[in-house]
């Protein structure tokens, strides 16, 4: 017998906060670490979440989805270390309020109205491709005003991620908690991330 949705969004927001608190708690020790690298960070997430998506219905599930986001912890933790030495913990601080903010708020809309927002999938693959090749071309072509308009898209992107993925929950597509949390938290990182690149360039 298939869980019902009550079931999986408890799960899926209990899970969400247990992961989000370990994982800023391993951000916080790491703060000090060298940035891992993009290659180093590209093969931990895409693993560990290869392995996540493989054990999704395994107890050991849940170990591998503390071990992706305890990951993805370790590398915000150096980010969060260059703004504590520049003495701009307040962007940080800012930026995680601003998470938090849309986080509830976007939840609270899914939850509230009940709409169906399964319509924009289409959306969030288009856009994936979309951000896919602006991020590519980041690399070859470093300039301010790119890598700011790129973490705007991720902030829309990102925000569209957390309303489709409530609905999914609400209205039946999704089951399984273990990916729902998984794609909440990537959601909410990149939320974040993408506001401390915002926030941080004005700040500049």
């Amino acid at each position: 017998m298939a869980p019902s949705a009550a079931s999986v969004l408890r799960n899926t927001y209990m899970l969400l906060g247990l992961t989000v608190g370990f994982s800023a708690l391993v951000a916080w020790f790491s703060m000090g670490a060298q940035p891992p690298g993009l290659l180093v960070t590209l093969v931990g997430f895409y693993g560990l979440l290869f392995v996540t998506y493989r054990l999704k219905n395994s107890p050991w599930g849940l170990l591998s989805v503390f071990a992706l986001t305890g990951f993805m912890g370790y590398t915000l933790g150096p980010i969060i270390g260059m703004f504590a030495k520049a003495g701009a913990m307040t962007v940080v601080a800012n930026a995680l309020t601003l998470t938090a903010i849309a986080f509830v708020g976007l939840s609270a809309i899914a939850l509230i109205t009940r709409k169906d927002f399964r319509f924009l999938a289409s959306f969030i693959t288009v856009g994936f491709f979309v951000l896919l090749g602006a991020v590519l071309l980041g690399i070859f072509v470093q300039t301010t005003v790119l890598h700011l308009a790129i973490a705007a898209g991720f902030t829309l992107f990102s925000s569209v991620v957390i309303l489709y993925q409530t609905s999914e929950i609400i209205h039946g597509g999704e089951r399984n908690y273990i990916i729902a949390t998984v794609t909440l938290y990537v959601a909410l990182y990149n939320l974040f991330v993408s506001l401390l690149q915002i926030l941080g360039a004005s700040r500049n």
